[in-house]
């Protein structure tokens, strides 16, 4: 494990903007408690996910509306601006996953967030060797928990389903995690959450 992610250490000073590194002290209930545009206030005896979000018609990600009756995997797949992390995805074990009961947080990089990669960063890990470095890579983009906007709160630390640690900040209106914008928030799929970022998010060196 302690060298799982070498590989991408190259990469990190390109992406530095990207990332900035969780500390070590938990800090769940810190913040201010600031809200995100759109968002809605977390209800937990709302008896759907309709209802916690507010709108019956879901949210529109690249053109393509996203759905509360969908999966995470079945959403992923419905909106052309998430189609290099749903590729990225079925290259892996998290597709059966994001199909199956959750419930799960994604938050998911854009396909101009993959595209701000340096060039040929993810060949490697899309090669059936590489599988084991993509899915931890994915993973620290997923929390094993369902997460509205309004849930989160500045200076929060969660534990990804890969293990590490991601940080949230609030300010004002904008929602960020390790440094990256949300740029769309409070995607509910039938078996979770998404959260649309600008950047992708790369794990720490143990």
């Amino acid at each position: 494990m302690r060298n799982r992610f070498l590989p991408l250490l190259a990469l990190l000073p390109l992406l530095a903007a990207c990332n900035s590194q969780p500390v070590e002290t938990e800090n769940a209930e810190a913040g201010t408690g600031a809200t995100v545009a759109d968002s809605t206030a977390y209800d937990p005896d709302a008896s759907s996910d309709s209802l916690r979000m507010g709108k019956s018609g879901g949210v529109e990600v690249g053109g393509a509306a996203l759905t509360p009756d969908k999966t995470l995997a079945a959403n992923l797949d419905a909106s052309p601006e998430l189609s290099q992390l749903r590729l990225a995805v079925q290259r892996t074990d998290l597709a059966a996953k994001l199909d199956g009961e959750g419930p799960y947080t994604i938050f998911a990089p854009s396909n101009a967030a993959f595209g701000n990669l340096p060039y040929g960063a993810m060949a490697g890990l899309t090669k059936p060797e590489g599988k084991e470095k993509l899915t931890g890579l994915l993973g620290y983009h997923i929390l094993p928990s369902r997460l509205l906007a309004l849930d989160l709160r500045d200076g929060q630390e969660l534990t990804t389903l890969e293990g590490h640690k991601i940080k949230i900040g609030v300010h004002g209106d904008q929602l960020t995690v390790n440094g990256a914008n949300v740029k769309t928030s409070d995607v509910v799929s039938k078996n979770g959450i998404i959260h649309v970022i600008d950047k992708v998010l790369l794990p720490p060196n143990d």
